[in-house]
């Protein structure tokens, strides 16, 4: 466990779109803490299974489950390394579109209904301002991890850019994943003993980057830049993680739920992976 004081806590410009996680930062490490449910072990699981995937190390941010002690409290949360170098800044897209523009990319995307251009807005407009190549395989990687894993939150105040404090851009890792794999009991997705109704959840999740529905943004970024992405782990690495978990710190109930969702997105997903995942 560790424990963190009132000096320690943070306020950031990265705000999910249900409110705001408690954050704190030790040194050169990063804690936050559950919020609305189990968006610590969401975001365990998905960083740790991107490690059998295609992305390099540095494509991503890992984290690992901590017990937080704050006050007169202890929460479940996750800690993870500071990726930023120093005199750099993470600048939302957002951001940067209201710097420039005086208008959010929000708007600016929502000024067309044809799901393509949207994506096309977000990509060329990027990269102009920013300089970064390839942003559309990018955002590619991006839909697809969030679709897989039915990462809702990901709207243009949580999709970023790196800044050097000299005007420097770069390509930021994927991070923020907690509100993946139905972590959110408490408001959206409660906890049911009825198998039926999980099923049900996992196909009424909605996305919210440029539109509503998870395969139509990813369908979208396939066509216009390709697949670049493979996942390479099974349900054995599912398991794997899951054994690992502090024992007493999610109930069952959520370990098996947590399991169940991968393991229909793997049946759902089955091109994505480029061996037997068994």
């Amino acid at each position: 466990m560790v424990r963190l004081f009132e000096q320690n806590k943070i306020e950031t410009a990265v705000r999910s779109s249900k409110g705001n996680q408690l954050k704190w930062r030790d040194g050169d490490i990063w804690y936050k803490a559950d919020y609305t449910g189990y968006e610590g072990l969401a975001e365990y699981m998905i960083s740790h299974l991107l490690k059998k995937t295609s992305l390099q190390p540095s494509e991503y941010v890992l984290y690992d489950l901590e017990m937080i002690s704050y006050g007169d409290n202890t929460y479940n949360g996750v800690s993870s390394r500071n990726f930023l170098k120093e005199n750099w800044q993470l600048i939302t897209l957002e951001r940067l579109f209201k710097n420039v523009y005086g208008r959010g990319l929000n708007e600016m995307i929502y000024s067309t209904q044809d799901i393509d251009a949207r994506l096309r807005i977000i990509v060329s407009e990027t990269e102009r301002l920013t300089g970064i190549k390839d942003f559309g395989k990018y955002m590619a990687k991006m839909l697809t991890i969030d679709a897989f894993f039915l990462n809702e939150d990901r709207h243009t105040h949580n999709i970023a850019v790196l800044m050097s404090g000299s005007g420097e851009y770069a390509i930021c890792p994927f991070f923020d994943q907690g509100a993946g794999l139905l972590a959110d009991t408490t408001m959206d997705y409660p906890l049911s003993d009825d198998p039926a109704k999980l099923y049900k959840m996992i196909d009424s999740v909605k996305s919210k980057t440029f539109c509503d529905n998870f395969l139509d943004q990813l369908d979208a970024a396939e066509r216009l830049y390709g697949r670049n992405i493979e996942f390479y782990f099974g349900k054995k690495d599912i398991e794997d993680l899951l054994e690992k978990v502090p024992a007493g710190m999610y109930s069952e109930e959520i370990l098996n739920r947590v399991r169940t969702i991968c393991f229909e997105r793997i049946r759902q997903f089955d091109y994505l992976f480029s061996r037997i995942k068994h």
